[in-house]
């Protein structure tokens, strides 16, 4: 083999084994799981699948089906360890009954009625009787396949720490009766919703962190491909297709949410011509196909009707703010929050002016951390520059993230140069 030739075989090499890791290992991972009953196990061997790849593939050649190589490969290293570890022969009868054949992703196993091993794992990982972090930490790392060091950096612990949790997590699932299935019919609406909040909760981290940097996409983006994979396996689902179209909405802005300098900006200092017009279609699409199915609006899919009429906006004056109340207040009736009321706050002081905005702040919104930034922008708008530059100085003192602070502080300068 020629020197030239060498390069193009390590690129092609690289290509096939990624696309057909991002294409079928979760597949394999699930198969591997509801087989073998061992989450660990299952993770390596794709793992050490990728890893022969590697190693026999500059050898050997391409495979013409790499995923079915993959698939193949990681199954006999499971029967291997399992061998070794003396397993009952009716473990060992229920693997070997699955030949390669039935295991090429060109013919899949009948999935039922709900969709394939890729949703029960997701049901697994998401499971309401898990702790909620072990919940978004196992999803992470079994369905989208995220190292521990990488989700432990993601949440800012240590590896160790990360690695104890999933553990943790592991060993509730085997301990506590918790199925590697998907729920009965007349259960599945209510167990869609524990996968949902794992869902948005991984997104929110990512579009606004709690601490570290602000703005995490790498996050944000784990969270748009699971809704994206639970909308393929639940297409008629109003609030998954809901979510879907509101991670996508939210997202499409995240090029235009930092200046070159690094500050945070809000929506109405944002370039909209930064704006994901690809993102937006996708998610008015998808908006689209939840109002097709005819149900109430739920959670995910008032939040989404709101960050459409955001999204639609061509400029800052255009937005329809007297929807957008009407989204808020539908919002309060299905679910109230204080963050959904400050929003609605907010909302009201764009439409009616910043002093009804302060007058719905102030009607009984519980106390947060963001009540301060949110009375000092109504201050400033309404021109009580010194009550303004109070709210300010809390609103600084109780921001979560170094992003936050600046912002706050820039406006506070502004107002000081102002007055």
């Amino acid at each position: 083999m020629g020197e030239a030739a060498a390069p193009a075989l390590t690129a092609a090499l690289s290509t096939a084994l990624t696309e057909a890791l991002t294409s079928e290992r979760l597949r394999i991972v699930a198969n591997l799981i509801r087989v073998t009953r061992d989450w660990e196990l299952a993770e390596d061997c794709v793992q050490d699948a990728a890893e022969r790849a590697l190693a026999r593939w500059p050898t050997d050649g391409i495979p013409d089906n790499p995923a079915a190589w993959l698939t193949t490969t990681a199954r006999r290293r499971a029967l291997d360890v399992l061998r070794r570890r003396h397993v009952e022969a009716e473990k060992l009868h229920e693997i070997e009954a699955l030949a390669p054949s039935q295991a090429s992703p060109a013919e899949p196993e009948d999935p039922g009625p709900y969709g394939d091993d890729r949703l029960r794992l997701l049901f697994a990982c998401c499971h309401p009787a898990l702790p909620l972090a072990g919940r978004v930490a196992l999803t992470l790392k079994t369905v989208a396949g995220l190292s521990t060091r990488e989700i432990a950096r993601a949440f800012l612990v240590s590896e160790a720490t990360m690695s104890q949790r999933l553990l943790r997590t592991r060993t509730k699932i085997e301990h506590s009766g918790i199925g590697f299935r998907i729920p009965e019919p007349h259960r599945l609406r209510d167990r869609v919703g524990a996968v949902l909040a794992v869902i948005y909760l991984l997104f929110n981290e990512g579009y606004a962190a709690t601490e570290g940097p602000y703005l995490r996409d790498e996050l944000a983006e784990e969270a748009i491909r699971l809704a994206d994979l639970l909308a393929s396996l639940l297409p008629d689902d109003d609030e998954v297709l809901g979510l879907r179209a509101l991670l996508l909405l939210q997202h499409s802005r995240s090029a235009a949410r930092m200046s070159v300098a690094g500050d945070l900006l809000t929506m109405e200092e944002q370039d909209r011509g930064l704006w994901d017009r690809e993102q937006i279609a996708a998610g008015l699409a998808s908006l689209a196909a939840a109002r097709s199915t005819g149900r109430p609006q739920g959670f995910y899919r008032l939040q989404a009707e709101i960050a459409a009429l955001h999204a639609t906006a061509a400029t800052p004056e255009a937005t329809d703010w007297a929807r957008i109340v009407v989204g808020y207040d539908a919002l309060l009736e299905h679910r109230a929050s204080p963050v959904v009321a400050l929003n609605r706050a907010a909302a009201i002081g764009f439409r009616d002016g910043p002093e009804a905005g302060l007058a719905a702040l102030d009607a009984g919104i519980a106390d947060s951390p963001l009540v301060p930034a949110v009375r000092a922008d109504l201050f400033r708008r309404s021109g009580r520059f010194a009550e303004a530059a109070a709210a300010y100085h809390e609103a600084i003192a109780r921001a979560g993230t170094d992003a936050e602070r600046r912002q706050l502080q820039r406006r506070l300068d502004e107002l000081t140069n102002l007055s």
